[in-house]
């Protein structure tokens, strides 16, 4: 049993560190074994990586998609380190996304990474209102 995928026209998606650009017409396909894939959706490029959470997620999909983690692991536990010094508030978010990546889910915690930049917006959203209103 495959795993069908549908890309809309000029789509991208990265299977197994290979980036792919769909034509100009919808396509369907069928992946028969098994891979690493992220979708155009779910790719957070480095260039928008413009707060702490998003460069973390650019570290999870690095460490999902390279072949030994090892290294991008350690820069992970940095990251996620730096954050909870600065933002107690993040640390339920980094300990589901920490125990993703320990169990050697990265793509699980690629999700969970979603849910920290979502908690960060939000936080940041807070902090601007608050501003506009004492200013």
């Amino acid at each position: 049993m495959g795993l069908r995928l549908s890309l809309k026209p000029y789509e991208r998606l990265i299977i197994n560190g290979a980036a792919i650009r769909n034509g100009d017409r919808p396509v369907s396909f069928l992946i028969e074994n098994q891979c690493k894939f992220l979708r155009e959706s779910e790719i957070m490029h480095e260039r928008d990586a413009d707060t702490d959470g998003k460069k973390l997620c650019v570290t999870l999909q690095v460490m999902y998609l390279i072949d030994d983690p090892t290294e991008t692991i350690g820069l992970f536990y940095a990251q996620a380190r730096e954050m909870m010094l600065s933002e107690p508030s993040h640390a339920p978010y980094l300990l589901k996304i920490q125990r993703e990546v320990d169990a050697g889910q990265y793509y699980k915690a690629i999700k969970m990474g979603r849910e920290l930049i979502a908690h960060e917006c939000d936080l940041l959203g807070r902090f601007t209102s608050r501003a506009s209103v004492a200013g």
